[in-house]
């Protein structure tokens, strides 16, 4: 089994910065891909930023030169630090990761809340 646990949500001032941290535990045998998406009420899930195993980065035009996505293989954590965020970032945010056990198969975190307030 699995699991993704998110941390560092909360509430910022727009202007300031938040990191997110999303850790993955369970019986791994490696990770591929990992990333960042958001659900704001009443939208869609998208994607704010994905990580290759490589450490090569992608990034949504509305986050790129704010946000910056990395990882730490060794602790199998995936990091997403916010700078300079705006109200518009306000939203749930989870992490999502290719983890092979016996398969490769996507796993998701719970969420976390982030506020950005004005």
């Amino acid at each position: 089994q699995v699991q993704l646990v998110e941390s560092g949500g909360g509430l910022v001032q727009a202007g300031g910065s938040l990191r997110l941290s999303c850790a993955a535990s369970g019986s791994i045998f490696s990770i591929n891909a990992m990333g960042w998406y958001r659900q704001a009420p009443g939208k869609q899930r998208e994607l704010v930023a994905g990580i290759t195993s490589g450490g090569s980065t992608n990034y949504a035009d509305y986050v790129k030169g704010r946000f910056t996505i990395s990882r730490d293989n060794a602790k199998n954590t995936v990091y997403l630090q916010m700078n300079s965020p705006k109200p518009e970032d306000t939203a749930v945010y989870y992490c999502n990761a290719l983890v092979v056990t016996t398969y490769q198969r996507r796993y998701w975190g719970q969420g976390t809340q982030v506020t950005v307030s004005s």
